[in-house]
């Protein structure tokens, strides 16, 4: 419920219900998350689809411990189950590589090499590339954990008024099936991704003495999250144009919602209320994403 003021100052409560496909309380864990958000992917992309786990929230509320925890991640979780299917004799022609950058204002940065500078671009076929970036060849969940620890130690953290330890980029962890039997190199068969959005803030979020450079970083981060916003209202539309070069995230994005595809996205949000509106902000941004339907048939959210 949000308190409200009518033209004639009238004061009303207004109320908004949102209807979602899980709903976890603060007692819940992270094995608990998986089993009903990312679990089902992983099937999936051994069927030859690209799929996609998102974590979505304002600023310190455990988007990352819930998507890269070093022990209970998400993504780790995932990792377990993945290797487990990769054993079997029907996927033996099937090797996993994983990648991990991040895009840090207006730009993408290879974790896994030192942040080097990446650029993104276009094929021929309309399908993004991004050139140098560094795939390692992993063999187990204990592989994937190392390299995922290296790549994290080099992501862009920083201090604002919400949270003294925030990320200030978007993290891209990507595990990706490669055929190794395919005469024209090693195709991808299926892909899965993990991305911890940065959290969206006002300007109160960043506090009283947040620098110039802090700033920028917050301006950016809330531009990229409303570009999603709009790709994704536009194919909900089913609008002809899809405005994914508006920011580096949804051009990167852009095969998580096209095509063989599937999405699920986890929000977190705040019990304090002090943080009611953006609490309110997350469930609307989430409601959206949820009602999506792209022009090759439903998303599964």
């Amino acid at each position: 419920m949000e308190p409200k003021v009518k033209v004639d100052l009238t004061k009303y409560i207004e109320e908004s219900r949102f209807v979602f496909d899980e709903v976890f309380s603060e007692n819940a864990t992270n094995t608990q998350v998986y089993e009903r958000t990312a679990k089902p992917l992983v099937e999936y992309i051994f069927g030859g689809g690209n799929a996609t786990c998102f974590a979505y929230g304002q600023t310190g509320s455990g988007k990352t411990y819930t998507m890269l925890d070093a022990h209970n991640g998400l993504y780790i979780q995932a990792a377990d189950d993945l290797f487990a299917m990769a054993a079997r004799p029907e996927h033996s022609h099937l090797n996993v590589h994983v990648s991990f950058y991040e895009i840090y204002l207006t730009n993408l940065y290879d974790l896994l090499a030192n942040r080097a500078k990446l650029n993104a671009r276009e094929d021929a076929n309309q399908n993004v590339c991004i050139q140098g970036l560094r795939e390692v060849l992993v063999q187990s969940s204990d592989d994937l954990l190392s390299v995922f620890e290296y790549g994290n130690n080099c992501r862009s953290t920083g201090s604002t008024g919400a949270n003294s330890d925030s990320s200030r980029s978007h993290a891209i962890l990507q595990i990706s099936l490669r055929d190794s039997t395919s005469q024209r190199g090693s195709v991808i068969r299926g892909k899965l991704s993990f991305i911890d959005l940065a959290g969206n803030e006002r300007g109160a979020d960043r506090g009283d003495r947040a620098d110039k450079q802090t700033m920028m970083e917050g301006a950016e981060i809330n531009k990229s999250l409303l570009a999603l916003k709009e790709c994704i209202r536009a194919l909900d539309l089913n609008k002809k144009h899809q405005p994914f070069r508006q920011s580096k995230l949804t051009q990167v994005l852009k095969d998580s919602f096209l095509g063989n595809s599937r999405a699920c996205m986890v929000a977190t949000i705040s019990p304090n209320t002090s943080n009611s509106d953006n609490t309110l902000n997350t469930l609307r941004y989430a409601d959206r994403v949820k009602a999506m339907k792209n022009s090759n048939g439903p998303a599964s959210l």
